[in-house]
């Protein structure tokens, strides 16, 4: 049965305590990020509806937004996972040749994982740092003015970290 425990159900008490009575669904990003994070770093469909029950909204209401913004995910994702800037000023820095090479490097298409479950590409939108393409974010931090070389460093960065 899917169901936060204690500590993070007093959690999700707290942020939707941040709102006017009646408009707990202002706390759904919030509460996506603590599912995603609390069951696997994803978001599958008994995921979202447990969150809409907390939230006291419809299904459908959790899956337009999960399912609109890249920041979540809706299959499983491998333990890092690449984001990489796909906009104007990225693509005109050389986004493509980085996602063509990481492609080409971990044998995987955008959207797919590696078979040892390490390594997930994804594409996204503008992550705000346009001044640093081309870039993308792993976990927490961005990585900027990406070469080959970088991109290589950053795969044998993580598998280090994975042993």
């Amino acid at each position: 049965m899917i169901q936060f425990n204690e500590e993070k159900l007093t959690k999700v008490a707290e942020i939707i305590s941040r709102y006017p009575q009646g408009k707990q669904k202002s706390a759904l990003l919030p509460v996506l990020h603590l599912a995603q994070e609390e069951f696997g770093g994803w978001l599958d469909v008994p995921v979202m509806d447990y969150v809409a029950t907390l939230l006291s909204i419809e299904p459908i209401e959790v899956y337009e937004v999960a399912s609109f913004y890249s920041m979540y995910n809706l299959k499983p994702v491998g333990k890092y996972l690449f984001e990489v800037c796909q906009t104007g000023p990225c693509m005109l820095n050389g986004s493509d040749n980085i996602i063509d090479y990481i492609k080409q490097k971990l044998h995987i298409a955008v959207g797919e994982t590696t078979a040892d479950g390490m390594f997930t590409l994804k594409t996204v939108e503008c992550l705000g740092a346009c001044g640093y393409a081309p870039m993308m974010q792993l976990g927490k931090h961005y990585r900027e003015h990406l070469t080959k070389e970088k991109v290589d460093a950053i795969i044998e960065e993580c598998r280090a970290k994975a042993n």
